[in-house]
């Protein structure tokens, strides 16, 4: 697929890198990690040893290795990640077992390398019980997850990594706009700045709350509800999959930004923070954003109209 120029540029200010004050260069020495893969797995986690110390999954890590390494993961000789899926393009496949690359994932997969470990370990959760602080055993979490203020009194934030609005999608042969979404009946996934946005700023009456987004596409291209409203970047990659059943139709700008969580004072918070703003300030972040995203959504999302609340 051809990628137009005005996608990778928008792209390049939704990834936050260069954004903001550069933070002090890390010098640590490149090391060998020792610690032992690990080996259990069960229905919801997966490990993905690294080929040749070039590869996690099917993810190129540029490394260095062990650059900043992680003195006490959650479990020992990985890095273990929760994800609430599905979340396509981010996380290429439906269960931990089957992912293998994937935007966030592969960001996993650089923090792995340069922590020193050549296992990733993926843990799917539900969303609710990831944003509200009651998952544990984790060193870090990407799930397109917004940073809040109401989030960060039971878990912490990484550095920002990707900025994203929130947008409308809708079966293309039933469009809607800016007035007419106030009649139909709106799709919303419980827990979300999506949900939210929908009830306090829109004052949307007819709103049906969902407990993931698959459940919630799967409601509109069946008819079950008109509209669904999420993050931009996740629904132009859902128009995408939809092969032309669903369209975006607008966006409202929010000013919103994606961080890795972190359990509440975690002893690995600040150590893998210094490895986000390590992959930002090298580029490896925006090279990861052009490889998944701009291909997969296809489009400059700058296209996107803008409405007003």
């Amino acid at each position: 697929m051809i990628i137009r120029t005005a996608t990778c540029a928008l792209l390049a200010a939704f990834l936050l890198a260069g954004c903001g004050e550069k933070k002090e260069e890390q010098a640590a020495q490149e090391q060998q990690s020792t610690a032992p893969a690990a080996t259990t797995t069960n229905e919801a986690a997966t490990t993905a040893p690294a080929a040749s110390g070039a590869k996690i999954g099917n993810c190129d890590v540029v490394g260095p290795k062990g650059s900043i390494p992680i003195a006490s993961p959650a479990k020992a000789g990985q890095l273990t990640v929760e994800v609430s899926l599905p979340a396509p393009i981010w996380w290429n496949g439906d269960t931990p077992e089957s992912i293998k690359d994937g935007m966030e994932y592969c960001l996993a997969a650089e923090i792995a390398y340069r922590a020193g470990f050549e296992t990733l370990q993926v843990v799917n959760v539900g969303w609710d019980p990831l944003v509200t602080g009651q998952t544990s055993g984790f060193d870090v979490a990407f799930s397109e997850i917004s940073i809040t203020d109401e989030r960060k009194k039971v878990v912490d934030f990484s550095v920002p990594y990707f900025s994203s609005d929130i947008a409308v999608l809708a079966r293309a042969d039933k469009p809607i706009d800016d007035k007419t979404i106030k009649d139909v009946t709106v799709g919303v996934q419980q827990a979300t700045t999506g949900a939210a946005f929908a009830t306090d700023t829109l004052k949307l009456t007819k709103v049906q709350v969902y407990p993931d987004q698959g459940d919630m596409f799967t409601a509109l291209r069946a008819g079950q509800i008109d509209a669904a409203i999420t993050d931009t970047s996740i629904v132009l990659a859902e128009e995408v999959n939809s092969q032309g059943k669903v369209k975006v139709m607008g966006q409202y700008k929010t000013g919103e930004s994606y961080g890795g969580l972190y359990p509440k004072g975690g002893a690995n918070n600040a150590t893998i923070d210094k490895i986000i703003q390590a992959i930002i300030d090298d580029g490896t972040i925006k090279k990861l954003g052009q490889k998944y995203l701009a291909a997969a959504w296809g489009k400059d999302p700058a296209d996107v109209p803008v409405w007003n609340p």
